[in-house]
């Protein structure tokens, strides 16, 4: 029996289904385990298989905990998808091989690139891919856009369109990087899923236009074959320390077919569902590398046009009964 493990589930139902379907079709007995800090009030939690409690990733009881309860549960391979929790596995994913859990995360350094915005910066334009033109933070030109160099989920990001805006606690805080900013009526934004195998060779691009977005995450999202396939298949055609789904977001002119790179995470992101029900089907391949050892091969027949529009479910259930 196969056990696969998705960990700070959370709200990510529609991920852990599309794992508990795959599995499924490979080992029909096979199960996908949840955990969570608090089990109880994650739905992904409640309709997984089984589920168990974790500190937060800054715990130093964290990897203990998480590599205890994949012996105990025979877990064989471990999808990560939070930011927070990346760097903790991919620097512990020796301790948990030595136990037989393959841990899907990119390298340490990869993860650490990742992390930081402007190390991800170099990486792009190491690779050929534009970045936003850096602003002076003595001399700004407006509009501008500021965002931490470690952030995520757009927290404390923000445009800044006249000199009034500009406050002292944004000079202050050195975390802020200073940008142009690209303006949404004339770039088109795009998160596209990019799958890289054991041998980190990219298998398959994937962008999708976020036609709207909710709390950091996409609620409105559009399949797209445009430039950006081309464009990431020849420069991002091998990334050392790449494994499994990572999601990068890019600016597009499409008048001038200007591409320029924002950030790359490590991870599923919130908005995979729509590439997997267009044909890119990460979790399968997922499992075929991990737990059956076969090969991946490039794949491009995933569906343009495809239009996703999420809107919220419940998961209702008698609260004593509720796994925690």
């Amino acid at each position: 029996m196969t056990h696969v493990l998705i960990t700070s589930a959370g709200q990510r139902v529609s991920l852990v289904r599309a794992f508990q379907h795959e599995l499924r079709e490979l080992d029909p007995d096979g199960q996908v385990h949840t955990c969570d800090l608090r089990p109880a009030l994650s739905p992904a939690c409640q309709i997984a298989d089984d589920t168990f409690t974790v500190p937060r990733a800054d715990d130093p009881a964290y990897v203990d905990r998480l590599l205890d309860q994949c012996v105990r549960r025979g877990i064989s391979v471990l999808v990560p998808t939070i930011d927070t929790e990346l760097q903790v596995l991919a620097d512990a994913r020796d301790r948990f091989l030595a136990h037989k859990v393959e841990v899907v995360v990119s390298s340490p350094e990869l993860v650490a690139t990742c992390r930081d915005k402007r190390r991800t910066n170099e990486l792009f334009r190491a690779r050929g891919i534009e970045v936003p033109r850096a602003i002076d933070r003595e001399r700004p030109t407006y509009p501008l856009f500021v965002k931490p160099y470690d952030g995520s989920r757009s927290a404390d990001a923000a445009v800044i369109r006249r000199p009034d805006e500009l406050l002292d606690r944004h000079l202050r805080d050195e975390r802020l990087m200073f940008m142009e900013y690209l303006d949404g009526d004339r770039y088109e934004e795009h998160t596209v899923d990019l799958y890289y195998d054991r041998g980190h060779v990219l298998r398959c691009v994937v962008p999708r236009r976020r036609l709207q977005v909710r709390a950091g995450e996409v609620s409105k999202a559009l399949t797209c074959r445009n430039a950006l396939v081309p464009f990431l298949t020849e420069r991002l055609a091998r990334l050392d320390g790449a494994v499994g789904c990572l999601t990068a977001q890019f600016f597009l002119d499409p008048a001038s077919d200007r591409i320029v790179g924002i950030e790359i995470n490590a991870r599923f992101g919130g908005g995979f569902p729509l590439s997997y029900a267009a044909g890119a089907n990460y979790p399968r391949w997922l499992l075929d590398e991990y737990v059956r050892r076969l090969p991946v091969a490039s794949y491009d027949g995933w569906r343009d046009g495809l239009l996703m529009l999420r809107y919220d479910q419940e998961v209702v259930l008698d609260a004593a009964a509720a796994r925690s």
